[in-house]
C-alpha cells in the first residue's frame, strides 16, 4: 500500500459513474446558496462594532455561541437525513425546508436600528443568528451529504466538488466589496442601513438558489430500506453509536483535524485583516472616513482578485488530483498558501497599499484546494465506513466534518475578539492606535495561518486512502451490495413460492 501512495493507480471513469452536466450544474447552484451566506456574514458582522459600537469581545461572543449550537444541531440533522424515508427521498425535503428558513432568518438578523443599548444589539443578533443557523443547517448538511453520494467514482467525486466550489466562489467576487457597498452614502444613510438592505437581498438568493437542488437533483441511495429503529431511546442510542463510529474512523478524524487547522487559521487571521488595512495601511489618512473609503476599495479589489484566483486554483486542483492523487495534491497546494501568508508582511505597505495583491494568488491555494480535496476524500471515507459497518452515513459524516468547520469559525470568532482587545485596540482612538497594537495585529494575521497550515500538513502525511485503496474499497462494497440484493431476491422468491403452495 505505501507504493500505491507514491504511484497511484489511475483508472478511467466509467460512463455510468459520470454525473450528467445538468445534475452537476444544479448541485453547484446549491453551492452558491451555501457560500453566499458565509461570504457575507463575516463581512457584515462588523456593522455591530464599527456601525453600532458593540465591543469586539461581545461581537466575537455573539459569533461563537450560535456556531456552537449549530455544531450540535449538525449531527442531529445528518442523522435525521440519513434515516428519513419519503417518496421525495432522504435529502431533498430537508434541503427545501432549510433553504427557505435560512434565507428568511438571514434577512431578519440584520434588521438593526440605531438608538438601542449594546446589550440589545447583542441579544437581538444572537437570537436571530441562532435561528438562522438552526434553519440553514437543514439545507447545508443534507445538501453536502447529497454530493457525497452522487457518484461512487474516485475522480468524478473530485470533479463534482471542483465544479461546486467553482460556482461557490461567485459570491466571493462581490462579498469583498461589502464594506464599500454598505458605506456608500449615495445608496444608504450609513452602514447599518446598508446592512439591513443587503441582508434582504442575500436572504432572497439563499431561498431561490437553495431550493433548486431539492427540486431537480436525484438521489443515489433514495431506495434504501427503512431503518428498523423504534422508540426515542433506541433512536438516541443509534444516533450516538453512529457518531462514535464516525469519530473512531482515523482517516476521517485526520481530514477533520486538517480542515479545522487550515480553515480556522484562515478565519482567525481574516478577523485582523480589515483592522490592519484600515488602521495601518491607511492609518495615515487625514480622517477616519477616508481610511474607511480607501481601505474598503483595497479590501474589495483584494477579495475579488482572490476569488478569481481561487477559481483558477480549483481548476488546477481538480486537474492535478487526477494526475497525482488527492493527498499528494494537498502537499503541493498548502505550502503555496504558506508562501502567500508570508508575502502579506511585504504587502501591508502604507506607501504602496495595493502591494497586498501579490499575496492573493498564493493564499488562495489554501482554501481553494482544501474543500475541493477534503469533500471528495470524505466521500471516499464513507465507502470505507460502509465496508466496515454495512451502513451509508453520508449525513453523519458530512455533519461531523462541517461541525469541525463551524467549530473553527466559532473558535476564530471567539479568539479573534479576545486577541483584538489584547493588542490594545480601542475604537475611540480611531487612527491613533498605538504602534505596538498595529504590530501585533500583523503578527497574528500572518503568523497564525502559517502555523496551523504546517500542522495540517503533518496530519495529512498519515492519511492512507490512496486512489488504489479507494478503488479496492469500492469494489468490495459493490460486491457486498450485489450479494445482499441476491439474498433479498432469493428470500422474496421463496416467500412467493410459499404463498403459491398455500
Amino acid at each position: 500500500m505505501p507504493q500505491a501512495k507514491s504511484q497511484p493507480t489511475h483508472h478511467v471513469t466509467a460512463d455510468k459513474d459520470r454525473i450528467p452536466f445538468f445534475q452537476k450544474a444544479i448541485y453547484s447552484i446549491g453551492a452558491f446558496a451555501n457560500t453566499v451566506q458565509a461570504a457575507f456574514i463575516g463581512q457584515m458582522v462588523i456593522v455591530l462594532n464599527l456601525g453600532l459600537g458593540v465591543n469586539p469581545a461581545l461581537v466575537g461572543l455573539v459569533g461563537a455561541i450560535p456556531r456552537i449550537i449549530d455544531a450540535i444541531s449538525d449531527p442531529v440533522t445528518g442523522y435525521f437525513s440519513d434515516n428519513l424515508r419519503t417518496r421525495w427521498g432522504r435529502r431533498r425535503p430537508v434541503i427545501f425546508f432549510g433553504a427557505i428558513t435560512g434565507g428568511v432568518c438571514f434577512a431578519l438578523m440584520f434588521q438593526l436600528f440605531k438608538g438601542h443599548s449594546e446589550m440589545y444589539y447583542f441579544w437581538y443578533f444572537l437570537l436571530f443568528q441562532v435561528l438562522y443557523f438552526l434553519g440553514f443547517t437543514c439545507f447545508s448538511i443534507p445538501w453536502i451529504a447529497l454530493g457525497y453520494e452522487m457518484t461512487p467514482d474516485y475522480h468524478e467525486r473530485t470533479r463534482l466538488q471542483g465544479a461546486s466550489n467553482f460556482v461557490g466562489q461567485l459570491p466571493w467576487l462581490i462579498a469583498p466589496w461589502c464594506w464599500a457597498i454598505m458605506h456608500n452614502g449615495a445608496w444608504f444613510t450609513d452602514i447599518v442601513h446598508g446592512g439591513r438592505v443587503l441582508s434582504l437581498i442575500i436572504g432572497s438568493f439563499i431561498v431561490v438558489a437553495g431550493i433548486m437542488p431539492a427540486i431537480f437533483n436525484k438521489e443515489y441511495f433514495h431506495k434504501l430500506p427503512k431503518p428498523d429503529i423504534k422508540g426515542g431511546w433506541n433512536v438516541t442510542k443509534d444516533f450516538f453509536k453512529g457518531a462514535a463510529i464516525a469519530l473512531k474512523c482515523k482517516p476521517f478524524v485526520k481530514l477533520c483535524t486538517a480542515t479545522l487547522l487550515i480553515f480556522g487559521g484562515f478565519m482567525l487571521a481574516s478577523a485582523f485583516t480589515i483592522y490592519v488595512v484600515f488602521f495601518y495601511v491607511f492609518g495615515g489618512a487625514p480622517v477616519l472616513n477616508q481610511a474607511y473609503a480607501g481601505g474598503g476599495k483595497l479590501l474589495g479589489w483584494y477579495g475579488t482578485f482572490s476569488a478569481i484566483c481561487t477559481m483558477g486554483v480549483i481548476y488546477l486542483t481538480t486537474w492535478l488530483s487526477g494526475k497525482i492523487g488527492k493527498r499528494n495534491t494537498f502537499f503541493v497546494t498548502i505550502p503555496l498558501s504558506i508562501i502567500g501568508y508570508a508575502l502579506k508582511w511585504i504587502g501591508y505597505n502604507p506607501a504602496h497599499p495595493y502591494m497586498l495583491l501579490i499575496a492573493a494568488p498564493f493564499i488562495t491555494f489554501g482554501l481553494g484546494s482544501l474543500f475541493t480535496l477534503m469533500s471528495s476524500m470524505v466521500a471516499d471515507v464513507c465507502d470505507l465506513d460502509e465496508l466496515n459497518t454495512n451502513m451509508r452515513r453520508e449525513g453523519m459524516f458530512g455533519a461531523i466534518y462541517w461541525w469541525m468547520v463551524k467549530l473553527g469559525l466559532a473558535l476564530a470568532s471567539l479568539i479573534s475578539g479576545i486577541l483584538i482587545n489584547a493588542t490594545g485596540f480601542h475604537q475611540e482612538l480611531g487612527l491613533g492606535q498605538a504602534p505596538g497594537t498595529l504590530l501585533w495585529m500583523r503578527i497574528f494575521d500572518i503568523g497564525i495561518p502559517i502555523i496551523t497550515s504546517i500542522a495540517a500538513i503533518f496530519v495529512i502525511k498519515t492519511f492512507d486512502i490512496s486512489e488504489a485503496k479507494a478503488c479496492e474499497i469500492r469494489g468490495h462494497v459493490e460486491r457486498r451490495r450485489e450479494e445482499r440484493r441476491k439474498e433479498e431476491r432469493r428470500i422474496e422468491e421463496e416467500r412467493r413460492r410459499e404463498e403459491r403452495r398455500s
